[in-house]
């Protein structure tokens, strides 16, 4: 927890040092939506997620789109969010597993995009800042589960903030033209539930180890015959 301010704040939380890797994250996501502001009319437009251009090999966009905020609002909040509850979830989790919480489930979510891509279509960009905060805000909430947390000064408890985190991005879908607008967005909602539940590449290599060995099992239990008892003793056929 070194650095971590426990001090209240709008969303339940206090800021950690400015060495800590949610600060980090948070630094970046500004810089880089400031260079795509900044740039957006020429090459700015290479942060963003192209599923087309990742399938072409611009493979940096899974993880510069995850940095990129389009507008002032999304920058500020963005941030404070990101510092904040991610600090919090750095002082639970550590440094490594913030960074594959937010990072890695926001570039697997753009990966998923891109490959439905192939079989469907889907919008031609996308800026994943507000997929970042979506995923360490009802991370928050679920980590915290029934214990009690705020929102904007308000008590409540951690499932209710997830949900509120969610229900954000619901709302958003109901004006959106398409849900492909919003397909990393809504798949990151299924894989963080899924990562603070327990699962994880690790549990899944060992759930499937599993069932092939119970697989196997199976298989071999098919050729046993179960043997008299009263059998003839001189009977050699039954010692095998």
């Amino acid at each position: 927890m070194r650095g971590f301010n426990r001090g209240g704040g709008g969303f339940g939380g206090g800021f950690p040092g400015l060495d800590s890797m949610a600060a980090k994250l948070a630094v970046a996501l500004v810089a880089f939506s400031a260079l795509f502001l900044a740039t957006q009319r020429g090459q700015g437009v290479l942060l963003l997620l192209n599923p087309g251009d990742v399938l072409h090999l611009r493979v940096w966009q899974l993880f510069t789109y995850a940095f990129v905020a389009t507008d002032a609002l999304g920058i500020i909040f963005g941030g404070i969010i990101i510092w904040s509850i991610g600090g919090f979830l750095e002082s639970t989790w550590g440094s490594r597993r913030l960074l594959m919480a937010s990072v890695g489930i926001t570039v697997l979510a753009g990966l998923i995009t891109v490959l439905l891509s192939l079989v469907m279509p889907m919008a031609n960009l996308y800026a994943g800042g507000t997929v970042m905060t979506t995923v360490l805000w009802v991370a928050y909430g679920l980590v915290i589960g029934r214990g009690q947390t705020n929102f904007w000064g308000i008590p409540l408890t951690g499932n209710w903030f997830a949900a509120i985190g969610a229900g954000f991005t619901v709302l958003r879908l109901l004006t959106a033209p398409a849900w492909q607008v919003m397909a990393p967005e809504l798949i990151s909602l299924v894989l963080i539930f899924a990562y603070v539940r327990g699962a994880s590449p690790k549990r899944l290599m060992l759930q499937l180890q599993h069932w092939r060995l119970q697989r196997q099992l199976r298989d071999r239990s098919k050729h046993l015959r179960v043997v008299d008892r009263e059998r003839p003793p001189d009977r050699d056929q039954y010692l095998n």
